[in-house]
């Protein structure tokens, strides 16, 4: 009976024994299949749930204006992120978070389990979040939501410079303007480092900064901010007076090439979101184009004297103020008689201009008006920049010779239109157009004889004291340009009611330093003519341009400041 129980007590401690031993083999072999075989994989999986890479976000460079004053600038702002199979757990939460952010409670809880369901293990909840937001979000304590920070895009200029530089997105990407044209010098590089979270994902311990962060580079603009102030006012008080349509302004530096100011009606707050819409974001001055009108006399002026064919005191009869070409009419506003060619550009005279351009060869009048840039792009790399419509000569027929020599039958943009007249003023020399301060020492492209820059430019002064101009005067300088006033094309020809009011010019005269370029679209109440809707813009706008470069009077008393007895160039 002893014997019995030994040998059942024996057998029971085998079993025993032999049973802590298959445990033990058991786990020794789970513990080299954990700590040896299978490590990698636990270790990525520890990481993953504790160590995370996140990136280090680069500032992007700052826009300055020509005297160092911003035009965007980025500032701090953080963002909130989680980690969607956490914030599920806590719909609650979730919920309040949400009412906090000022964010569709459903729609949030609806993304978080697409997320989870498509096993994301991040997702932003809302981005650019102020920071008392910031902080009564983060009192909720909700598991797996945490904060990034980011930048946010501010314009101190708000609409006045906003189709210049344009817009970010949410990311700092430029989306327009010279924004989108420099985004790869604006933007800089992003970094990275890695840190250690606990197990709600609450950073613990910071770790290695994997790559630094390298700022974006700033860049340095042409224009003035005072004088895109002043240029959107007194744009917009036009646009109000006349209940004008849309309009632009450009003024350009006459030897540089610099756009020292650009404004267009309508704008938008590029602060503002939901005002990115629509037409009002593009830049008008370089993406919309007109037919400039009577602002093209000049030009065939210019042909007629390069032909050799015309002298500045040659004369044309223009009676009895209206001349057929066909079954075209072309007309003046009253019977001027004979005229030199100084009276057809202080007249405004289309019977004078286009019987002028009727005794000119087509191929020589389209050759001065190509080399003065129209139908090419002015070069700026403005993005969306167009090229205007301007007819081979070979394509045309005697009718569209003469309405092209005042201002028909092609299209230009507001800075093409400038760029001519600069040319005119820099004694026929045409400068480089940019928007970067100090960016080309690129020498301008002579496109006319210095002489005749000059002769046009007396003729186009007697516009301004003499002819339909006299609201473009700016007190204490002399001021040389030509109004145009253009019907707008529709299907099937021109509206009788719809105009393009224009005034192109520079000062002073007898050493330019800008010329502006102003037009007005469809203005509807009263007054339709350039020198009655442009014109006046024009001496606001270069009033204060001048002043703003310094720019010495030369009429002080209203008079020339100096009597020449002969034009600055004039040949001996």
């Amino acid at each position: 009976m002893v014997t019995s129980k030994t040998n059942q007590w024996s057998w029971r401690r085998s079993v025993v024994t032999v049973g802590f031993c298959t445990l033990a083999v058991v786990l020794l072999v789970r513990a080299v299949q954990l700590q040896v075989v299978q490590s990698e994989f636990y270790q990525e999986q520890g990481a993953n749930r504790h160590l995370r890479t996140v990136e280090i976000p680069a500032h992007r460079g700052d826009v300055f204006d020509r005297n160092g004053d911003p035009l965007a600038i980025s500032t701090p702002i953080d963002s909130f992120f989680g980690v969607p199979s956490d914030l599920a757990k806590e719909p609650q939460k979730l919920q309040e978070a949400a009412q906090l952010l000022d964010i569709d409670a459903n729609r949030l809880q609806a993304r978080v389990n697409r997320a989870v369901s498509q096993k994301r293990g991040f997702m932003y909840v809302k981005r650019h979040v102020l920071p008392d937001v910031v902080a009564r979000v983060k009192a909720l304590k909700l598991k797996g939501l945490d904060v990034q920070r980011e930048y946010r895009r501010y314009y101190p200029s708000s609409a006045a410079a906003s189709q210049i530089v344009g817009f970010t997105n949410i990311d700092d990407q430029g989306q327009e303007g010279l924004e989108m044209a420099y985004d790869t010098w604006l933007s800089g590089d992003a970094g990275a480092r890695r840190l250690v979270q606990d197990r709600t994902g609450r950073e613990i311990a910071g770790m290695d900064v994997l790559a630094p962060a390298v700022a974006g580079k700033s860049l340095a603009l042409s224009i003035d901010s005072k004088l895109q102030y002043f240029a959107d006012k007194a744009l917009r008080e036009a646009i109000d007076t006349h209940d004008a349509e849309s309009g632009s302004v450009v003024v350009l530096d006459v030897q540089t090439g610099e756009v020292m100011g650009m404004v267009n009606y309508p704008s938008y707050n590029p602060n503002n979101i939901s005002d990115r819409v629509g037409g009002q974001q593009r830049n008008r001055a370089v993406t919309d184009v007109f037919e400039p009108g009577s602002t093209m006399k000049p030009f065939t002026i210019a042909a007629a004297l390069e032909s050799g064919d015309f002298k500045p005191e040659s004369i044309v009869h223009t009676s009895p103020g209206r001349y057929q070409i066909g079954k075209y009419e072309i007309s003046d506003f009253k019977d001027y008689g004979w005229l030199d060619l100084k009276g057809i550009v202080t007249k405004s005279s289309n019977v004078g201009i286009s019987k002028i351009a009727g005794q000119l060869e087509p191929e020589q009048m389209w050759s001065v008006f190509d080399t003065f840039g129209f139908g090419h792009p002015t070069g700026s790399e403005f993005p969306g920049e167009v090229a205007g419509y301007f007819n081979h000569s070979t394509l045309w027929h005697r009718s569209e010779q003469a309405s092209l020599s005042f201002g028909y039958s092609l299209s230009v943009t507001a800075l093409q239109l400038v760029r001519a007249y600069a040319a005119l003023a820099n004694e026929g020399i045409m400068p480089a157009v940019s928007f970067i301060k100090d960016e080309s020492d690129e020498a301008g492209k002579r496109v006319i004889d210095r002489y005749i820059a000059a002769d046009i430019k007396i003729m186009l002064e007697s516009a301004v004291t003499n002819g339909s101009g006299k609201l473009a005067k700016v007190p204490g300088y002399t001021v040389a340009g030509k109004t145009g006033t253009a019907h707008r094309s529709q299907s099937g020809g021109y509206a009788e009611d719809r105009y393009a009011s224009l005034f192109a010019g520079f000062a002073p005269v007898d050493n330019p330093r800008l010329a502006a370029v102003v037009v007005v679209h469809d203005p509807k109440a009263g007054e339709h003519f350039g020198g009655a809707v442009a014109a006046p813009v024009f001496a606001e706008v270069m009033s204060h341009a001048l002043r703003l470069m310094g720019v010495e009077p030369d009429d002080v008393d209203g008079e020339r400041a100096q009597v020449h007895m002969k034009a600055p160039g004039e040949r001996s």
